[in-house]
């Protein structure tokens, strides 16, 4: 009779894959990693690679910090006047090696003396060098949250703006365009916008265009979208998105939609001269746009009704004119040839409805050449929660080889978003309806808003993503170190630290804004303190750092 096995027999080992870098270098050389899975080998590395060692309060110049290039090769920041940018160009981890040989901690602390003073004083000069300081405009000041990098790497796309004194007030029709232009607020002041293009090479503005009278959101993008060589702009104000075609750093306007959908439209309706006797804004006609909504929608409603459903055009005419009230309020390009339109009420697009999600929301799915409406969501509808859970990678648009971790492509990722999920459903009355409505609240997704370093892909690491994500906007501040450990092995790998609350009596919520190298070891803290802002350095240090 055999004898029964123990608790400790019938437990395995846990199999932990090597850490150590001269291991994989030897598996890759033999060609022993796993097959078709090169792209998840080459970021394995990056495990044993890592931004260990953290520089507190960095002295750098004057200016605020955003981000890195695509390429990883610049850094630009703003002037604290918001007037002109400043280009660096990044010398890479290396240069900063020597410097930091002597260290034996993971933190050089904001000691202004020996050792911590001489690293953090020297530290920037030695990972940047500026190369340009560009001059925009006096009159406008950038947005130092609205910035879109080229595929090709050579240029960014920056926003101005400019209030528009009492005095010039703008004339009537200049405010009102055409006859679903918006009622402006004191919530939602009109500007004067400009559009840069900056050769990163040179420092030049290539071109710019101007937009008068308008509101176009420019915090995280969120009124631009950037697709290859395609960009969208959307005017709140006239209701418009400007379609332009980027090329050798010149913009030049391929399509208005709006009050038309083609320049085909448009002279079709000029031609016709008692067309051209009645001003815009007193147009009887619903715009181009809007009416290809409504016919899609007569049109579903009608195959609805013959499917057996009798009371479905009913329904359409019930909502008829609440339909044709909706304002453009959000947008993103899917791909060159595919718009999605967020639409609600002009309150909540004015900004003068206090909670924003509470109320209903439209999603129209469009072809811009085509002129064509594909597809009507509202913001409960289980089909579109269907395909952003499952093609989220289409709406993040991230198209290259440093992807982002997201539900559809990542087993980790999508397990957080069935759990934030699940807590929804059993927290909430109608639980599945609040879900949807929370979750399509991220839709349309701002045009490069998710970072691609590898320290962030949740098939390497483990880290508390309240704390940090590849979503890029600011986080609360932590009050102990941030840590990262090894998805395969659990074992910690590094701490980000740089709390500098205990250095502030101020009670008021506490910010942090993260900018990741594409593909280096380093990452830049941007904290608020009083008025200044600190910087703090997280890079890879000498391999005796404890």
């Amino acid at each position: 009779m055999s004898s029964v096995p123990t608790t400790t027999d019938r437990i395995r080992a846990r199999i932990i894959p090597s850490q150590s870098i001269i291991s994989l270098l030897c598996e890759r050389q033999q060609g022993l990693g796993r097959t078709n899975r090169a792209f998840f080998n080459y970021r394995q590395f990056y495990k044993t690679i890592r931004p260990n060692l953290s520089i507190i309060n960095v002295e750098k110049p004057q200016c605020y910090l955003r981000k890195f290039s695509l390429d990883g090769k610049y850094l630009i920041a703003f002037s604290y006047d918001q007037t002109r940018l400043e280009i660096y160009r990044y010398r890479g981890i290396t240069a900063a090696m020597e410097l930091t040989s002597g260290v034996t901690e993971e933190m050089v602390a904001n000691f202004n003396m020996g050792l911590n003073l001489e690293i953090r004083s020297k530290i920037f000069n030695k990972l940047f060098k500026l190369e340009h300081v560009v001059e925009t405009s006096r009159e406008k000041q950038l947005n130092r949250e609205c910035s879109l990098f080229t595929s090709d790497y050579r240029h960014v796309i920056l926003g101005a703006a400019s209030f528009i004194p009492d005095e010039l007030r703008p004339n009537f029709y200049s405010l009102y365009t055409n006859n679903e232009s918006i009622t402006p607020t004191a919530s939602s002041p009109l500007e004067d916008y400009t559009i840069y293009i900056i050769d990163l090479n040179t420092g030049l503005i290539t071109d710019s265009h101007d937009f008068c009278v308008d509101k176009i959101i420019l915090s995280h993008n969120q009124g631009l979208y950037l697709y290859e060589n395609t960009l969208a702009v959307l005017s709140i104000q006239h209701q418009t998105i400007y379609i332009f075609h980027l090329e050798d750093g010149k913009l030049t306007l391929l399509r208005s939609i709006g009050r038309f959908c083609s320049h085909e439209e448009e002279f079709l309706y000029s031609s016709c001269p008692q067309n051209t006797c009645i001003r815009p804004f007193r147009e009887p006609i619903i715009n181009s746009l809007k009416h290809r909504i409504l016919v899609f929608l007569y049109q579903d409603a009608k195959k609805r009704e013959e499917a057996g459903d009798s009371t479905a055009i009913r329904r359409f005419y019930q909502l008829f004119e609440s339909y044709k009230n909706l304002r453009m309020w959000k947008m993103q390009l899917i791909d060159g040839d595919h718009l999605l339109i967020k639409y609600s009420i002009e309150d909540v697009v004015t900004l003068k409805a206090s909670d924003p999600n509470s109320h209903s929301a439209f999603f129209v799915f469009y072809n811009i050449w085509e002129s064509k409406v594909l597809g009507f969501f509202d913001n409960k509808s289980e089909d579109l929660l269907w395909l952003y859970e499952n093609f989220s990678d289409c709406f993040r648009n991230v198209h290259s080889i440093h992807n982002t971790s997201s539900p559809s492509n990542n087993f980790h990722m999508n397990l957080m978003h069935q759990r934030f999920k699940q807590t929804i459903l059993v927290s909430k009355p109608n639980g599945m309806l609040e879900a949807t409505k929370r979750l399509l609240a991220q839709l349309p997704i701002s045009s490069q808003s998710y970072c691609s370093s590898p320290y962030l892909d949740m098939s390497l690491f483990s880290y508390d993503d309240k704390w940090v994500s590849a979503l890029e906007r600011p986080k609360a501040c932590a009050e102990f170190p941030i840590r990262f450990f090894a998805r395969d092995s659990g074992i910690l790998k590094f701490r980000l630290h740089g709390n500098m609350s205990k250095l502030s009596n101020n009670s008021s919520r506490r910010l942090v804004a993260f900018s990741f190298h594409p593909t280096d070891p380093f990452i830049i803290s941007v904290q608020r303190h009083n008025t200044e802002y600190i910087a703090n350095f997280h890079i890879r240090g000498p391999s005796g750092i404890t």
